[in-house]
């Protein structure tokens, strides 16, 4: 169902759309409006619930009237992805069942359109599959690779996003593999430090900040090489509680150790290097995903060939 955008529209919330925080409803069914504008609109009272007002975090209740503003987009919310994004996508599934998707993400692919993109993975799965639910479970960083999640419908979602609230005492186990640039010199270390969002030269970025959203990082060393020929660099296991933005790259940042290939955090005399020795990305990959369900699903992704030929590489030169 898409909102009219050019009236003043009367939503009757129905049994599946309960449950959904107003905020993403409306970014779902007012394709092509600016975020921004939505939670502006929330602001004003512009849109309201059975004649009131709510914020963004409002869960919507059956049978809940939703008054929704004329609203103007200039962006085109038909684009057409090309099928060769969605071939490449539907070759990326690892995993599927009657409520889940799982893919291998491809670097270099956005999750959900925005900031100048047209389409990300969420859009190129709706297009495909228009009758069907689909919904994010969780995000990656565009340039991240690996484990990636979407639900079929409400229900998996809500127990899905339960699951990874770290508070739980049982929770979704996240399992990533990166490359740090130096020698790791520690064995097994936890980062618990918040991270918070600030502008920095006209840009944001992620710091960590004791007074920020409590970030909880596990790095383990998994192989450490060390060349005359390149920068020393460690290849690490990283399990993560929590998922806040950038989390890894900004916890590795502040150990010292920044992931090789990263442009925002990470040494540009060592991304250099590496770019000479083939790596053209981020050197981050979720490898694992483990739902602690009913019936427990472990999801794996294989790094992809680039990362691989490096890592054999980088175990010739130690030879």
């Amino acid at each position: 169902m898409d909102i009219n955008k050019n009236t003043v529209k009367q939503v009757t919330i129905s049994d599946a759309q309960a449950g959904q925080r107003i905020d993403n409803f409306l970014l779902k069914h007012l394709k092509g409006v600016p975020k921004s504008h939505i939670y502006r609109l929330l602001r004003s009272g512009q849109v309201r619930i059975n004649s009131g007002r709510k914020k963004p975090h409002y869960k919507l209740q059956s049978g809940d009237t939703m008054r929704v503003p004329p609203v103007h987009t200039t962006e085109n919310s038909n684009y057409k992805i090309p099928e060769g994004v969605l071939n490449q996508l539907n070759d990326a599934i690892i995993f599927e069942n009657d409520d889940i998707i799982a893919i291998n993400k491809p670097s270099g692919i956005a999750v959900h359109k925005g900031s100048g993109l047209h389409f990300g993975i969420i859009e190129a799965f709706r297009q495909s599959n228009p009758e069907q639910t689909i919904e994010l479970v969780h995000r990656l960083d565009r340039e991240t690779s690996g484990c990636l999640m979407l639900a079929k419908n409400r229900q998996i979602l809500a127990t899905l996003h339960e699951l990874l609230r770290h508070e739980k005492t049982v929770h979704i186990e996240k399992t990533y593999i990166a490359l740090l640039d130096g020698y790791w010199q520690h064995d097994e270390k936890t980062i618990d430090i918040g991270i918070r969002k600030i502008k920095r030269s006209g840009e944001h970025i992620m710091q960590t900040d004791d007074a920020g959203d409590r970030a909880i990082s596990h790095f383990e060393p998994l192989e450490i090489f060390e060349t005359h020929t390149a920068t020393p660099c460690s290849l690490m296991k990283i399990t993560i509680e929590t998922g806040r933005t950038h989390q890894i790259r900004v916890h590795a940042q502040h150990c010292g150790f920044p992931i090789v290939g990263d442009s925002k955090y990470g040494n540009k005399k060592t991304n250099q290097q590496f770019r000479e020795r083939g790596l053209k990305r981020l050197f981050l990959h979720a490898k694992k995903l483990y739902l602690p369900l009913a019936d427990p699903i472990t999801i794996n992704a294989p790094i992809s060939d680039d990362l691989a030929l490096l890592l054999t590489k980088l175990r010739n030169t130690e030879q």
